[in-house]
């Protein structure tokens, strides 16, 4: 299905009474840094402590009576698990997540809270996705993929068509990309008039490289403290992201720690690796962004405090 802006201001009347509009915040410190407008989207605030709250909600609400009866499952490094299992609790549906072994304790904290099941696997793509399907078979609910779903991606696209709104001008938005739903939902609410950009770490640059030749990578072993950013690019957000995004940047795992510690310190925010990305992508490339106003998206700000990296 080809997907527009008008998918995303569906999903924004669907899911306005379920969610923040969060701020945009700005320091004077990092804009003399870059050269640049920065405007910080902070997504970090939404609820469950990130922008995940919205695609899962919008999945959730649009099912049918019939369908959302048996519940919903979704597999999740924490972020979209936490959503979903949120958004199902509203619905007063049960839900199923499957977590790999290693996602932070912090997040599957989270899941339970809102009343979800957890499943742990392996930490690969194909543990999750059998691990799923075999609980889909058992459960007969339905399936809440993290990214690769229309209703996702248009849910995601809701912080970007309110960053729009709420800073005039934007020369472009950066966003970071794991699975791809934000950044895909940012570029159907840019609507071809604001230039996106994808951020990802080199650690698990699958992205980048599906960017660069045209070709999804369809697997991967990501190494990245960003724990976000570790699944593959989806292939409807693929589809999206390569025809419309104007390039994706890579960042190391320094200048991640290094732009969330300006996060923490010059912004005053508590912010994930994840979220870091899209600063650090902006110092790395100072060329590309100076003298613009540039919407950064910080995307989620559940930290295992007692597991930082500085």
């Amino acid at each position: 299905m080809a997907m527009s802006l008008q998918h995303v201001l569906e999903a924004r009347r669907r899911i306005q009474r379920f969610i923040h509009t969060t701020p945009v915040m700005q320091s004077l410190h990092l804009n003399e840094r870059t050269g640049s407008d920065l405007f910080f989207k902070c997504e970090h605030l939404q609820k469950t402590g990130a922008f995940k709250a919205r695609g899962a909600a919008n999945a959730v609400f649009a099912l049918s009576d019939e369908k959302a009866k048996t519940g919903v499952a979704t597999h999740s490094s924490g972020n979209h698990g936490a959503a979903l299992a949120r958004a199902a609790q509203l619905r007063g549906i049960p839900a199923w997540i499957v977590v790999p072994e290693n996602a932070l304790s912090s997040k599957k904290a989270a899941i339970r809270h809102y009343g979800a099941d957890i499943i742990e696997c392996a930490s690969t793509l194909d543990a999750r996705e059998s691990s799923l399907a075999a609980l889909v078979k058992d459960k007969q609910c339905q399936v809440v993929p993290p990214y690769d779903d229309a209703l996702v991606i248009a849910g995601q696209g809701t912080a970007g068509l309110e960053l729009t709104e709420q800073v005039d001008h934007l020369d472009c938005i950066v966003a970071p990309v794991g699975g791809g739903g934000l950044l895909a939902g940012c570029v159907l609410a840019a609507d071809g008039k604001i230039a996106v950009y994808g951020a990802e770490p080199a650690g698990a640059d699958d992205a980048y490289r599906s960017f660069q030749t045209g070709m999804r990578v369809d697997s991967h072993t990501p190494t990245t403290i960003a724990d976000g950013l570790r699944t593959v690019l989806g292939v409807s957000n693929f589809e999206i992201i390569q025809s419309s995004v104007k390039d994706i940047l890579l960042v190391s795992e320094d200048e991640i720690i290094d732009a969330m510690a300006l996060l923490w310190t010059r912004l005053k925010q508590v912010v994930e690796p994840s979220s870091a990305v899209t600063l650090a992508a902006v110092l790395r490339n100072p060329d590309v962004f100076r003298g613009k106003r540039v919407g950064l998206m910080l995307t989620g700000g559940n930290v295992d405090i007692g597991d930082l990296p500085f």
